[in-house]
């Protein structure tokens, strides 16, 4: 059984994200990082190799997490990993090589999505529904305020390899959320060797972080 985890966020968000997740698996050891893009700057390659990085400083092998666009940062930074054991993809873009999540979206921002085009950055807005819909109002409000702009390089600079073609993957479709919308997850988990589903929004991790945990400790074992 693995017994080590690597929790990597989405687009906008920290570590701080999974908190209350790493609580709940305080018997494994749980590493949860920051993606270098979300600081406004860096792109893929860098998340990428932060992922590499972390699955390299546990020192053994262990299960990657990656929410949303954190899909894409697990699978280019977890292929040939000697560390890298398995995948879950948390309502999470799960695309082929030569993807970008830009190409994924049809190369159109939704509306709440504000693009800084002088910063080359990108931030979500009016997130209570877009992505907390189901979080209790004080949890939507401090999470809305820890977010920080992403460089448009992460979403644009395409895959060059997919972890998941090699190693056990799980997708978990998140079905009432409305960032991703759940029949564009399901058309991605077609991808995956096991889906689990949870009713609800973008954020599990906040909204439901027991289901969240249980889900990693089934494709633990």
């Amino acid at each position: 059984m693995i017994e080590a985890v690597l929790l990597v966020p989405g687009s906008w968000r920290g570590a701080w994200c999974y908190d209350a997740v790493a609580e709940r698996l305080a018997d494994l050891r749980v590493v949860a990082i920051d993606l270098p893009s979300n600081d406004g700057a860096a792109g893929l390659a860098e998340d990428a190799a932060a992922v590499r990085d972390a699955l390299d400083g546990i020192g053994e092998r262990a299960l990657a997490v990656g929410h949303s666009y954190g899909g894409i940062a697990i699978s280019e930074g977890a292929a040939g990993s000697a560390h890298a054991a398995a995948l879950v993809y948390l309502c999470a873009f799960m695309l082929e090589p030569g993807q970008a999540l830009l190409d994924a979206m049809h190369h159109e921002l939704p509306p709440w999505i504000a693009l800084d085009e002088a910063a080359g950055t990108h931030l979500a807005q009016g997130t209570d529904r877009s992505l907390y819909g189901d979080c209790p109002a004080d949890v939507a409000k401090t999470a809305a305020e820890r977010l920080t702009p992403q460089s448009v390089a992460a979403i644009a600079t395409p895959q060059t390899v997919a972890a998941w073609q090699a190693l056990p993957s799980t997708y978990v479709i998140c079905e009432k959320d409305q960032a991703v919308p759940p029949p564009v997850q399901e058309a991605m988990a077609s991808r995956a060797a096991t889906v689990e589903r949870l009713p609800s929004s973008h954020s599990p991790f906040l909204s439901c972080p027991d289901d969240v945990a249980a889900i990693v400790r089934r494709a633990l074992s």
